[in-house]
């Protein structure tokens, strides 16, 4: 009795407020709703005939809906066997799926729940093969990396960049740091000074006139390579560069 107090509805609280046994008040609201069925009845029996799997965009919805119309069927005494819902779901399968409604009649469902639940993994399989092969062209190969770009290209200029003997690759390191490049001087040939030189003259500094005149290594005093070429281990180089501080010029 406080459960059917508590949840009446509002408009009939004052109606049976006075009644104050609840068989009595059991009995006073079946009459009253007793011929809600009737009115229910027709209305649920044309929305599970209008009711189609085609006209709904997911699965969820199309399943969510089915149950709404069912239980408003059985509350009318309608009984709905699970042929009823296979059959309805097969059966209103859009036509473009032909093929596939009769794969899933050849799997011998016995249960809705069950071609329900094959419908939402192939659903979410398809979603994920869409965005699979939208995320680029078919036949295009994905990006590399940044960092494996990066050390390649690394890799590369050190191997190919240095001195004047790497045949074509110290060509393409400076083609491809291009003017632009601040740097760009690190990959130059070390005869480019000499040729410098040679074109103008009277640009050389004295150093690379007393270079050429000896023909001694500016860094450590030796005969036979030029300055950048220099692989002089750097003590003697220190001492080589603090006797040529000395005022008697002794080397």
């Amino acid at each position: 009795f406080i459960f059917l107090r508590h949840h009446i509805d509002d408009g009939l609280k004052y109606e049976y407020l006075t009644v104050e046994n609840p068989l009595e008040l059991w009995q006073n609201l079946n009459d009253k709703f007793e011929h809600l069925k009737a009115v229910v009845l027709p209305k649920a029996l044309n929305d599970w005939a209008q009711l189609r799997f085609q006209d709904f965009k997911t699965v969820s919805e199309y399943n969510s809906t089915l149950f709404e119309i069912v239980s408003q069927l059985k509350m009318c005494g309608e009984i709905i066997t699970e042929d009823m819902f296979l059959e309805k779901t097969y059966r209103t399968f859009h036509a473009s799926n032909m093929l596939l409604q009769q794969q899933y009649r050849l799997h011998g469902f016995t249960k809705y729940r069950e071609l329900i639940g094959s419908l939402l993994i192939a659903k979410q399989n398809n979603e994920l093969l869409l965005q699979n092969h939208e995320s680029r062209p078919t036949g295009l190969a994905p990006l590399p990396e940044v960092n494996a770009t990066s050390s390649e290209f690394r890799g590369r200029g050190r191997g190919r960049g240095r001195g004047s003997e790497r045949g074509r690759g110290s060509g393409r390191n400076r083609n491809f740091l291009g003017p632009r490049n601040n740097n760009s001087m690190k990959w130059q040939n070390p005869n480019t000074k000499q040729r410098q030189k040679w074109r103008n003259p009277r640009q050389s500094s004295k150093d690379e006139q007393t270079q050429n005149k000896k023909g001694n290594c500016n860094r450590c005093g030796m005969e036979g390579h030029w300055y950048r070429a220099c692989r002089t281990v750097k003590h003697w180089v220190d001492l080589y560069q603090a006797s040529l501080k000395e005022n008697d010029k002794r080397i």
